[in-house]
């Protein structure tokens, strides 16, 4: 089985991941990030999009990544990963499906004013004009699909630790 952590950057994903991890006995993290940051390093580099996941090989990667680690590891891979655009979900969720893993979704939801005053008292990565660039996209995709295909946690007034028990206690 995969735990997907969805939401936007800076609502607690990666804190919580770990969190989750520690409660699911045989779970395993895997950040999706790390496959865009290998396609980054290609050089030349490779077409400029702003964001690594417009790239074609990174949806079908992530899959391939995630099964092989699933298929060597056993157990439950939790993904801390944002993906706000449904055509990039459906593809890495339908790739999953297709080698019949189980996703459970969830969305790490904050309201944007918390998710604002968040990522700028960030103290460990500081401000970061990157992160609160995506606030509002995810207030649309929230809006438009994202809440609608996941099963939304809202951490506006929840620790990690409660966020993370909530998941669990979600969980088959």
């Amino acid at each position: 089985m995969i735990v997907w952590l969805n939401g936007t950057h800076g609502v607690g994903k990666t804190t919580t991941s770990t969190l989750v991890q520690q409660l699911v006995p045989g779970s395993h993290v895997l950040d999706a990030e790390k496959v865009g940051e290998t396609l980054m390093d290609v050089r030349p580099g490779l077409p400029e999009t702003g964001n690594f996941q417009d790239w074609a090989p990174w949806r079908p990667l992530v899959v391939e990544t995630a099964r092989h680690v699933l298929d060597y590891v056993g157990g439950t891979l939790v993904m801390p990963m944002t993906v706000l655009v449904q055509e990039y979900w459906r593809e890495i969720s339908g790739g999953l499906a297709a080698h019949d893993i189980d996703v459970r979704h969830f969305v790490l939801h904050a309201d944007p004013e918390t998710l604002r005053a968040r990522i700028l008292g960030d103290t460990e990565m500081g401000p970061s004009p990157f992160r609160l660039a995506y606030v509002d996209a995810y207030a649309q995709a929230a809006r438009t699909w994202l809440h609608a295909d996941a099963h939304v946690v809202d951490t506006t007034t929840r620790t990690p630790a409660q966020a993370a028990e909530q998941i669990v206690a979600a969980l088959p």
